[in-house]
């Protein structure tokens, strides 16, 4: 599944890109954008409506159902086309990269758990570092013929829309991975009724993700990725401010909302801006790219705001234990989800111990708001000063097609 998924992905894009004119080129990116961005949320949706309603066993006949129309679409829409390469393929940069990505990634997903200064984790991060350097060194030599030509990102445009997205997929991931024990383990909702809260902020991002072409062509590229990014800022932030296990769903649902709408908003132009630095020959390459840059930084925003709220969550738990027994107090540490469940054999001591762990995971969770939020306004302000070209398309403006692709 991971392998072909990664053959699909990028080439989606590059047919969009390569064969949609001008003038609806943006449009066709929103739809792809909106759905990439929402599919997730949509996918988690139909998986526990399975889990509650059928067998879990369905959630792997469905995909088969949805590959099969997929592939008789495929056959009927997608244009055939190929490319012969001069160079083999760099094994090479490729192996240097999975180590890289590989090595960074464990740093941040086990540094809170193992500690920051242990051997297994110092030792990763400087595979992962020297890996990532090696990288670039590799592929700086090689140019055309390899993974992937690093000059490249002397582009403004597909730095910055690189950049964005890196940052926005990572807060998303790292977001929906949070709420679930928000929703599950505090709330004590089911995995359905999780996922049908998670819907309001895929639909403000599909929705929001359509409309940042027309916005985009009347104010810019650039100040539509500063409005959306923004206002995912301040949807952090305010989950950061008014989130209370009193308030429940009703103390997140103002900063979901922004947060999809920002997300939306900043995707669409991000990817438009990676796909239009490079030249129609190339429109595999900043497919890929794209892809590359998401799955990424979804790794890093998953391991990044979890292992935040991990760390805070075993900061605040630990002066609450007071009067817990021994056992059911080490459980309750590892987690919310340990803590529910240790619970049960706690007697009369129940309550205490799941208020405790509810307003612990509640802290762990502000505290990493707050860092999203932080990393939102640094992205803001990189944006803003280094960002894609900022003047409007008149290509999305024109109403004669001749007229439009001749402005494109």
């Amino acid at each position: 599944s991971g392998i072909g998924a990664a053959m699909i992905m990028p080439v989606t894009l590059a047919v969009i890109t390569s064969t949609f004119p001008q003038e609806q080129r943006g449009k066709a990116i929103g739809v792809w954008t909106g759905v990439a961005g929402g599919g997730g949320i949509l996918g988690m949706f139909l998986a526990a409506l399975l889990v509650d309603v059928a067998d879990w066993r369905w959630l792997f006949a469905l995909p088969v159902v949805l590959i099969l129309v997929a592939l008789v679409m495929t056959l009927k829409s997608v244009p055939d086309s190929r490319e012969t390469s001069a160079h083999r393929f760099d094994t090479v940069g490729a192996l240097v990269s999975v180590i890289a990505v590989s090595g960074l990634i464990f740093v941040l997903q086990e540094g809170p758990e193992r500690g920051w200064t242990a051997p297994v984790t110092l030792v990763s991060s400087t595979v992962g570092l020297v890996a990532a350097i090696g990288f670039v060194a590799w592929e700086s030599r090689r140019h055309d013929a390899g993974l992937l030509d690093v000059r490249l990102f002397r582009e403004r445009g597909l730095s910055a829309g690189s950049v964005t997205l890196l940052v926005v997929f990572g807060v998303q991931a790292g977001i929906g991975v949070l709420l679930f024990p928000f929703f599950q383990a505090v709330l004590g909702w089911s995995g359905l009724l999780s996922t049908v809260a998670m819907m309001p902020m895929a639909l403000a991002m599909m929705t929001a993700s359509g409309l940042a072409p027309k916005l985009a062509a009347r104010i810019g590229a650039r100040s539509t990725m500063v409005v959306g990014i923004a206002l995912a800022g301040v949807g952090m932030a305010f989950m950061a401010l008014f989130v209370s296990v009193s308030g429940g769903y009703l103390s997140v649902l103002p900063g979901l909302l922004a947060m999809g709408v920002g997300m939306g908003l900043s995707m669409t132009p991000s990817t438009e801006a990676i796909t239009a630095s490079l030249p129609r020959e190339k429109q595999g390459v900043a497919s890929a790219l794209n892809d590359v840059t998401r799955e990424f930084g979804t790794a890093l925003g998953v391991a990044l705001l979890g292992a935040l709220v991990s760390t805070g969550y075993r900061s605040a738990i630990d002066g609450r234990l007071h009067g817990i027994p021994d056992e059911a107090a080490d459980t309750a540490r590892e987690g919310v989800a340990n803590a529910v469940e240790a619970a049960g054999s706690t007697g009369p001591q129940a309550q205490d111990l799941l208020q405790a762990a509810h307003q612990s995971f509640v802290d762990g969770w502000q505290q990493a708001m707050w860092a999203g939020a932080a990393i939102m306004g640094a992205l803001l302000i990189l944006i803003a000063l280094r960002g894609p070209a900022n003047t409007p398309s008149a290509a999305a403006d024109a109403s004669d097609p001749a007229e439009a692709v001749s402005a494109g």
